[in-house]
């Protein structure tokens, strides 16, 4: 009896190192993304936070001034409310025009029977380029002058259209250089739609159903937990857009393209309102954990995995 109590306890301190040794492998392999989280994201997020209560010009002592920041953004800065308009605008609106391109990109990708590595490759390049370049590219295109767009536009006889300098037309030239980058969710619709089994288009095939059908019943429901990884990700990086604004628009015409973040950079670096800013900054990030948490919570009434017996 003694015996078996004493391999018992033995049997047990053995397990316990055996996991002791796998948490501490996991820990050390894990380490330098930990490291470079605590130190590069957590840390600042930290120090933004505790910055966001006090009125500081990075050069003297933060002055502690309590909810002061947060009470003039919604009652005395004239540009904040403006700016949260336009990057609503340009959210709601880049998102889903993003997410149905990719899509009927990846279908008729998926339809193609040859050249598809080829035509996969001339879809998703482009995306490879991002921030200024796309920028700087764009700004050469659009151009009212010498354009090239503007130029194929007087060729087929329609007039020239200011796409960086007319107000009503600026914001809409953003998202429609924003949606040069289709090319990476493209990518994932592509290799959803290759892993939904034909077995339940032949299915469909002896019900009668067409295409239409088939494609809203069976394609899209298939694919939505890829349509909802694609959704969020395009959510989280629309709100903190700025690049495409900074260098093309600077904020205008008529701030019809001063977004969020453009707003956010002007008062830390320009104004040096670093408390201030960051006070903007937290709004905005529990801005975005809210809508994350929405679409989250909605998943469950559109999103289907097949695991699920073709249930949610």
């Amino acid at each position: 009896m003694a015996q078996s109590s004493a391999d018992q306890t033995l049997l047990k301190r053995s397990f316990r190192r055996k996991r002791l040794r796998e948490n501490a492998a996991g820990l050390f392999f894990i380490s330098p993304w930990l490291i470079g989280f605590l130190l590069l994201m957590f840390g600042p997020m930290v120090f933004s936070l505790g910055i966001s209560f006090t009125e500081w010009n990075m050069v003297g002592s933060p002055k502690f001034i309590g909810l002061e920041n947060y009470v003039h953004m919604f009652t005395s800065d004239p540009f904040y409310f403006k700016s949260m308009i336009v990057t609503f605008k340009y959210v709601f609106i880049m998102v889903p025009l993003q997410v149905v391109f990719a899509i009927l990109i990846a279908v008729l990708l998926n339809r193609a029977t040859y050249g598809i590595k080829f035509f996969r490759s001339i879809f998703y390049l482009p995306s490879l380029i991002q921030g200024v370049t796309l920028a700087l590219i764009f700004s050469w295109m659009l151009n009212d002058d010498f354009g090239p767009v503007n130029y194929m536009l007087e060729l087929v006889g329609l007039p020239r259209v200011h796409w960086l300098t007319d107000p009503n037309v600026a914001l809409y030239a953003l998202i429609f250089i924003a949606l040069w980058g289709v090319g990476s969710p493209m990518v994932l619709y592509l290799s959803a739609l290759r892993s939904v089994s034909s077995e339940y288009y032949e299915a469909a095939d002896i019900d009668g159903a067409g295409p239409v059908r088939k494609f809203f019943n069976i394609t899209i429901p298939l694919i939505t937990p890829t349509i909802l990884f694609n959704m969020l990700t395009s959510l989280i990086s629309a709100f903190q857009t700025i690049v495409l604004a900074f260098v093309l628009t600077g904020g205008g015409p008529a701030n019809s393209t001063y977004f969020y973040s453009l707003h956010v950079y002007r008062n830390a670096f320009t104004h040096f309102k670093m408390g201030y800013a960051s006070a903007m900054a937290w709004v905005m990030f529990i801005l975005i954990v809210l809508l994350t948490g929405l679409v989250l919570a909605s998943s469950k009434y559109w999103v289907h995995y097949e695991d699920d017996g073709g249930g949610r």
